[in-house]
């Protein structure tokens, strides 16, 4: 651990300038003169497209531009958003319907963008919005996730979009037929918007044959393949800046119609154009996440240890294809389906269907938290049925330490784990053997009291090579440019702190250069919790690339055989020679000597494995007798991260992950009507969890150390949420079981809680 970092928790470099109102934000930095582009979105669920009259529109005060499909296709601009495609059960693959940049045909979501104005002001560009006359037909909206008549699209007539599986059936139907036991669920995972606290946004400029889009994305590299392949252009005339980023949780990690249109507009006009989404226009038009329904079975021997899993899953996409909307909940979600149970027997299949409603795709975890969340609920409402501890049932079937590194049955190769004294390490600190006293006080108070567990483990994912250089600047100070993309995480502190720890570089002198597809030439951007895993194995090499640079021109000043050079990760040293040069002195020296060649260093490396963060969640909460008001009264949380580099920025995205599956499981939820109109278009009516809804969280690490990269690292950005939504979930449960409640899915609001228990009262009768 040593050798691979100090583990020491430093604050966040980056946060004073961001917390002082210094941030520089796409929206802050947009050229002087820049015109402002604003969206005409459809304001019904389905319907046909007949006429955009944009004639008014372009006489209006102020107005540069205006662009409808037509004028895109016109432009040679005839390619839609990319989507990835998952193979059905019949070896065909799933549906690809365009997904267009502008309303082509039909209008398929409340949201969607139907036309763009460009203008001098904001104001003006929204008066000549409302000027422009849309004519359309309606069309039922459909909303349910089963086949339907009324098709969305051509492609696919009954709305199903792809129909995937992965296990033996056959296998899976037997261990049922045979089980001493078999337990049957139906769980919901409810929609969720993502509400990032700064909206999507970006600029676009053109001058000298070159586009420059600036977007407050995850990555520059894929929106730039992308922008090229629409655009048709060269990918050396195409610049993808990002600045600072307010949030993006997978979110910001693909590309927008918006980029797209945009950029032609800068071409177009010669002029630098800049939007940015206003809230109820992001809560129409971000990717949500989750919505999805399960029908599960899980089979048991006379042990108690699982012998078969089946899953049967219906997702909602939305209207279209998101980027890897398909892959999420069949893929993706398979990673983890068996999670850290010892089972070789499953079945899973999917059936993702189209809606009326806003595109699903990844948000944080993407798949593995709606993995683990149905695994972990079906596991508690199988220690009731078995009449098994809960806590117990976990242990008879968790993988044993001495049986890794373990091959699940979705094929993950899991390398290392201690899962049973993760779960000893959280019952310990939650005090789960004082939680009978503690329910016997809420009862009299008239309150009910309910604990729940969640064990999770999640597959880092992502492209698993990531490149790193490092540059000495004439200042003294040192740069080192990443292929990663800071969202909010704090990779300005960790970054700059683990090159210091290799080098002796002080930290303070290292600038971390990120997010310019110019002055970095690859990276694999933000997601899957990959960053620091993959960035920090890219800098190991760096620097040791570095060090063996810079010892056969030290050899010459210390009067030693290069191979006598060692580098203590703050000196050079030989015997033999008094000098002692660090890193910053030896560039110094090369700089003076013309030595330009030792003062850049690049690697690129590729991770040979995934790593699997897991853990063990405890929630309890106490609802209301008489309201179904849902506290959270304390919450534990014991991960495995493996070896850390900043424990404090590690405890603080466990922070954020748990308060955004604490959000779901008791207060976020997305509404439509009949119609298609989405209700919970503002913060008046969609609720997020604030400071007092959440209690301080107890927080501890045991690290397993993963044998899958250098440093023994792990990712920790998404495992908050993975674990977080099933043990509020599971809590919220056992509070109602007394009741007679034996069904209970999220959003846990007061008025669905109290519905809950009257609705038992009403069929105890």
């Amino acid at each position: 651990m040593e050798k691979f970092g100090k583990s020491q928790p430093v604050k966040r470099r980056e946060d004073l300038r961001l917390v002082t109102g210094h941030g520089r934000y796409v929206d802050d930095i947009a050229p002087q003169g820049a015109l402002f582009a604003m969206f005409l979105r459809s304001s019904v669920a389905h319907a046909v497209l007949k006429s955009v009259d944009v004639s008014a529109a372009r006489d209006m005060p102020g107005v540069h531009l205006v662009v409808t499909s037509g004028d895109l296709l016109a432009a040679g601009i005839t390619r839609g958003l990319d989507g990835a495609t998952m193979p059905n059960r019949d070896g065909t693959m799933g549906t690809a319907p365009k997904r267009p940049i502008l309303a082509e045909g039909k209008l398929r979501f409340v949201g969607e963008a139907i036309a763009m104005v460009i203008a001098e002001t904001r104001a003006q560009a929204m008066d000549a919005i409302e000027a422009i006359e849309v004519e359309y037909d309606d069309l039922p909206a459909v909303l349910a996730l089963v086949p339907s008549d009324v098709p969305i699209h051509d492609e696919a007539p009954d709305n199903r979009a792809y129909d995937w599986e992965i296990g033996d059936a056959a296998a899976t139907e037997a261990a049922m037929a045979h089980a001493a036991h078999v337990v049957r669920m139906e769980v919901d995972d409810n929609r969720v918007i993502v509400n990032a606290i700064e909206p999507r946004g970006a600029y676009a400029e053109y001058a000298d044959g070159r586009l420059h889009l600036a977007v407050n994305g995850q990555g520059v590299w894929g929106v730039k393949a992308y922008l090229g392949k629409v655009l048709n252009m060269p990918a050396e005339n195409i610049r993808v800046t990002t600045p600072d980023v307010g949030g993006g949780f997978g979110m910001k990690g693909m590309s927008y119609p918006e980029y797209i249109a945009l950029s032609h507009a800068a071409m177009v006009l010669g002029r630098p154009v800049r939007w940015m989404s206003e809230r109820t226009e992001a809560m129409l038009s971000d990717n949500a996440g989750r919505d999805l329904t399960h029908t599960v079975e899980m089979g048991f021997d006379e042990n108690h240890r699982i012998t078969g899993y089946r899953v049967n899953t219906r997702c909602n996409l939305g209207a279209y294809n998101s980027q890897f909307g398909q892959a999420i909940q069949s893929h993706l979600f398979a990673r983890v389906v068996m999670g850290t149970y010892d089972c070789q027997t499953l079945y899973m299949n999917t059936q993702g269907f189209y809606t009326n409603t806003t595109q699903v795709d990844a948000y944080r975890g993407a798949g593995r938290p709606e993995a683990i969340y149905l695994l972990e609920r079906v596991m508690d409402m199988a220690a009731r049925e078995l009449g098994v501890d809960p806590f117990d049932l976990r242990r008879i079937n968790f993988i044993k330490e001495g049986d890794f590194p373990y091959t699940s049955v979705t094929g993950e190769t899991y390398d290392v784990g201690a899962f049973a004294r993760l779960l000893d390490r959280a019952e310990a600190k939650a005090d789960v053997k004082g939680f009978a006293a503690r329910r016997r006080a809420a009862e009299n108070r008239g309150n009910l009291r309910g604990l729940g567990i969640c064990y999770y483990i999640e597959s880092i994912m992502g492209d698993p090579s990531e490149t790193a250089k490092v540059e000495f600047n004439e200042d003294g100070t040192v740069s080192i440019y990443v292929g990663t993309q800071s969202g909010g995480q704090g990779h300005e502190t960790v970054y700059a702190q683990f090159l210091s720890d290799q080098t002796g570089i002080p930290a303070d002198l290292i600038g971390v250069v990120q997010g310019d597809s110019d002055r970095i030439k690859t990276g694999g951007g933000t997601g899957g919790s990959r960053s620091v895993t993959t960035q920090s194995t890219a800098t190991l090499a760096t620097v040791g690339t570095m060090v063996e640079a810079f010892r056969p021109y030290l050899a010459d000043k210390m009067g030693v055989e290069a191979a006598q050079i060692t580098f203590d990760a703050e000196t050079f040293r030989a015997a033999g020679s008094n000098m002692t040069p660090t890193l910053l002195e030896a560039a110094e020296m090369a700089r003076d000597d013309g030595r330009m060649d030792l003062l850049v260093h690049e690697e690129t490396t590729t991770l040979p494995g995934r790593s699997y963060p897991n853990g063990a969640h405890i929630c309890e909460v106490e609802v209301d007798g008489e309201t179904g008001d849902v506290a959270v009264k304390s919450y534990t949380v014991a991960d495995d991260f493996g070896n850390l580099i900043n424990p404090m920025l590690a405890e603080g995205q466990v922070h954020g992950g748990v308060a955004q599956g604490i959000g779901q499981a008791l207060m976020e939820h997305v509404g439509y009507d009949g119609d298609g109109q989405l209700l919970t278009a503002t913060f008046m009516d969609y609720a997020m969890p604030r400071a007092d809804d959440v209690p301080m969280y107890g927080f501890e690490t045991l690290p397993v150390p993963s044998t899958a990269n250098p440093m023994g690292m792990k990712g920790c950005g998404e495992a908050g949420t993975v674990g977080s939504m099933a043990a509020t979930a599971n809590a919220v449960l056992d509070a109602l079981w007394v009741r007679g409640v034996r069904r209970a899915d999220m959003p846990f609001t007061p008025v669905r809680v109290w519905k809950m228990m009257e609705d038992a009262v009403a069929t105890a009768q």
